[in-house]
């Protein structure tokens, strides 16, 4: 079932266009990633959908409300957390979570048993009367989830939630957010920076200049470039890089740490890591490998700057 639908989505700001022809579906149960550089109109995408901006046109719908006509029902059913930390930093944990929950309508007999449960829920359960402000990053991005769902909502909007924060806490933040939708089968769209987050999506779209590029899950858009990208190792990556910028048959060139990785032409994986490996006799090793989705971001940022007829490389 569909809990989110956008249609058309189209959001300007004077004469520049944030939101460009945006359409979504997501169902229950499933994580949608927004993935995209800074300016490529993921946030405002968000805004659009929980209501707080007005689409210039288009329409969206959460949990068949359609947010033009029942913004109030539609947002009852959602769970927003921001980029930004902003809840209050005055208030300690429990008061927190509790004035969303009474925002929203619930009594003591409900937001209290709700709460701790949350809070024991993201590990906050012994830190329920220390302010907000003395929270580690971490602890108020949990503190955040936590309020998020206080509500029990069907939607859960997501910005960029581990920005931030030590990769530890990142993985505490996702394994939290597994359960959640195991649990409750909610409907999720995030907005993330990170590919190996964007890979634990059921599904992906790539935006840029307001526009979704192409979207798809993790393994259908790592199709994209099967059989076009080679690894080369050996020596350090300024000289690997002289090495093979003139080779034929080449795209695109890119270090991943201590390796450049190679976006090919189709048919010539083979042959390049040949030719490679043949010049230095085995030093170097050269070999196809399957696309990760940094090599389909790059690609697809590379495709849309690329005027008619020129090829990138």
């Amino acid at each position: 079932m569909a809990l989110i639908e956008a249609v058309h989505l189209r959001k300007l700001f004077g004469e520049v266009v944030a939101v460009d022809d945006v359409s979504l579906t997501v169902e229950s149960g499933q994580i949608y990633g927004l993935v995209g550089s800074d300016g490529a109109g993921k946030t405002t995408t968000l805004r659009l959908l929980v209501g707080a901006l007005k689409p210039d046109s288009g329409s969206a719908t959460v949990c068949g409300h359609p947010l033009a006509s029942q913004g109030e029902q539609a947002r009852s059913q959602i769970g927003y957390l921001s980029q930004r930390f902003s809840l209050y930093e005055d208030l300690t944990v429990l008061e927190n979570i509790r004035f969303f929950a009474e925002v929203r309508g619930l009594t003591q007999q409900e937001w209290l048993p709700r709460c701790m449960e949350l809070l024991d829920f993201v590990g906050l359960a012994a830190f329920k009367g220390r302010r907000a402000g003395q929270l580690s990053g971490g602890m108020k991005q949990k503190l955040g989830l936590a309020s998020a769902l206080v509500t029990m909502p069907n939607v859960l909007l997501l910005d960029e939630p581990t920005t931030g924060v030590d990769p530890v806490t990142r993985q505490d933040f996702w394994q939290l957010l597994i359960r959640v939708i195991n649990q409750q089968e909610l409907a999720v769209i995030l907005t993330t920076p990170y590919m190996d987050e964007a890979s634990r999506c059921h599904r992906i779209g790539f935006m840029r200049h307001g526009r979704i590029l192409v979207e798809g899950s993790p393994d259908e858009l790592r199709r994209k470039l099967e059989g076009r990208i080679v690894e080369i190792r050996g020596g350090t990556v300024a000289e690997l890089r002289r090495r093979v910028k003139k080779l034929a048959g080449i795209e695109d060139i890119r270090a991943f740490g201590d390796r450049l990785h190679l976006r090919v032409r189709p048919g010539q994986a083979d042959l390049i890591s040949a030719q490679i490996a043949k010049s230095r006799r085995g030093t170097t090793s050269a070999r196809a490998i399957q696309p990760s989705l940094e090599d389909v971001f790059i690609y697809l940022s590379d495709y849309d700057n690329k005027p008619a007829g020129k090829t990138h490389a």
